[in-house]
């Protein structure tokens, strides 16, 4: 089940999720539109690789905003702080994002009950599209769970800003084991 825009409302005024800043004018039917922070960040080498930290630039998005091209995955960041012990936050473009071609956030759309920071938007322009800071590009929704709650204390925990993948270190906590 998800959470209606009115119960997105309560909920958070009762402390069960955390929307920061918080803006009713972006409350939803059931979802809560989320704007793009002042920094983007790309890959900088050709293959990018699974086992390794990767090379990366990190931008600041001029006034007159940035265009994002094919074929480049750019990482965004929330402006909100965002997460619950309650729900599971669930990540998605808007459709007037997506009907520009841009997926704002195609794959990885489950944020772990527990993780609480600003969210990493994944970019990728099918043609070339021009964003700004502040832009309401993507949107969470709330999902109810069942069973045991089990809080996530990743590696991304507490993010803030655009956050490069980090998943070398799974192999590092695997050998660990």
């Amino acid at each position: 089940m998800i959470l209606t825009g009115p119960d997105i409302i309560t909920e958070r005024e009762r402390g069960r999720l955390v929307l920061d800043p918080f803006h009713p004018a972006q409350v939803q039917p059931n979802s809560y539109d989320l704007t793009l922070g002042p920094t983007l960040i790309y890959y900088t080498s050709d293959v990018l690789d699974t086992r390794a930290e990767n090379p990366y630039t990190e931008v600041e998005i001029p006034e007159d905003g940035f265009v994002l091209e094919p074929h480049r995955v750019y990482l965004g960041a929330s402006v909100e702080v965002l997460g619950s012990n309650h729900y599971v936050p669930r990540i998605s473009s808007r459709s007037g994002a997506a009907r520009l071609g841009l997926f704002s956030h195609c794959t990885a759309e489950l944020i772990d009950i527990g993780s609480i920071g600003q969210t990493t938007f994944q970019f990728h322009a099918v043609n070339p599209v021009r964003v700004y800071a502040g832009d309401r590009l993507a949107q969470v929704a709330f999902l109810r769970v069942q069973g045991d709650i089990v809080l996530y204390n990743g590696k991304y925990q507490g993010s803030r800003g655009p956050q490069p993948s980090k998943i070398h270190r799974d192999d590092e906590r695997a050998s660990a084991r």
